[in-house]
C-alpha cells in the first residue's frame, strides 16, 4: 500500500482560499497513491485561534467540495485533514473529511479531545463524541486529530473497532516535537498498528510548527519520518504486516483492564 503525507506549511501571507486550491494541486500530484493524508486545521493554522469563527465553514463548504474534487481527480483514497466546521446550531469543530477515491464522502470525525486547557480550541470548539474508522480496500483506518495522540484509551478503542492504520493528523508545535515523536511509536506498539501521523510546516500565530511527519510500523519501527519544512512524505508499507505481528505476539490477546465484561 502507498500512502503519500502531505506536510503543507501554512503562511499567514497565503490566503486561505489560495492554500485550499495548492492543497487540492498537491493531492492531485499524488495520483498513484492509494492514501493521503493532509494535516489538522491546515486552511487556517491549529493556533490560529482568531480567525476560527471568521473561516468557519458548513460541513459541506468550499474544503469539501475542493477535496472531493481532488480525491476523485487523483484517484486516491483522501484524509483531507481538518477545517473548522461550523455545525448548524452555531457550534465550530475540529472536522476530518474522508473521501473515497470517485469523490463521495466516506467519514466524519470531530476531534474528541481539544487542546488549550482554559483558551483557544477548549473553549472555542465542541467536543467530538464518535470513534471513526474508515475501511479501505487493503486496511481499516482509526481517525485521531493532534491532541488525541496523548490519550491512549482513544487507540485502543478504535483497534477494538477494527482499526489496523492510526491516521493522526496534526498541527504539533516545535517545541514539543519530542513528544510527538514518542507518542507515535507509543501508539503504533501498544496497538500493534502502523501510525501514519502528519503536521503542518511554517510557522502561524507566532507559534514554530514541529512538522516531522512520521510512519511508524507495528513494532515501532519507523519507516519514514519528514523534516522541518514543507515536503510531501511517501511510504509504501505491507497491511498484513499488522495481522502478522498480533498473531506473532498475541499481548492484545492478554489485555484484562478496559474489557467489556462477559455476557
Amino acid at each position: 500500500m502507498r500512502a503519500s503525507l502531505i506536510q503543507i506549511a501554512v503562511d499567514p501571507d497565503e490566503s486561505v482560499e489560495a492554500r485550499r486550491q495548492r492543497a487540492a494541486s498537491l493531492v492531485v500530484a499524488q495520483r498513484g497513491s492509494d492514501l493521503v493524508v493532509l494535516p489538522e486545521l491546515w486552511p487556517v493554522g491549529a493556533f490560529a485561534y482568531t480567525v476560527f469563527e471568521e473561516e468557519a465553514e458548513p460541513l459541506r463548504g468550499p474544503t469539501h467540495e475542493v477535496m472531493a474534487k481532488a480525491a476523485a481527480e487523483a484517484g486516491v483514497w483522501l484524509h483531507a485533514g481538518s477545517f473548522v466546521e461550523r455545525a448548524p446550531d452555531g457550534t465550530l469543530y475540529n472536522t476530518t473529511l474522508v473521501f473515497a477515491p470517485d469523490g463521495g464522502r466516506s467519514a466524519v470525525y470531530r476531534k474528541i479531545h481539544r487542546f488549550g486547557f482554559d483558551k483557544g480550541e477548549a473553549v472555542m470548539m465542541g467536543a467530538g463524541k464518535e470513534l471513526v474508522t474508515v475501511a479501505l480496500p487493503q486496511t481499516t483506518l482509526g481517525l485521531a486529530t493532534c491532541y488525541d495522540l496523548r490519550f491512549p484509551e482513544q487507540f485502543r478503542g478504535l483497534v477494538d473497532a477494527g482499526a489496523e492504520t492510526l491516521v493522526v493528523a496534526a498541527g504539533w508545535p516545535e517545541r514539543r516535537r519530542a513528544h510527538w515523536t514518542l507518542l507515535a511509536q507509543a501508539r503504533a506498539v501498544e496497538n500493534q498498528a502502523y501510525v501514519l501521523a502528519v503536521g503542518t510546516a511554517g510557522t502561524h500565530a507566532d507559534i514554530a510548527q514541529a512538522g516531522h511527519s512520521i510512519v511508524v510500523d507495528p513494532w515501532g519501527e519507523v519507516l519514514a519520518e519528514a523534516g522541518s519544512d514543507e515536503e510531501i512524505l511517501t511510504v509504501e508499507f505491507d497491511p498484513a504486516k499488522v495481522g502478522a505481528t498480533r498473531e506473532q505476539f498475541p499481548a492484545l490477546k492478554d489485555r484484562r483492564l478496559g474489557l467489556a465484561p462477559p455476557g
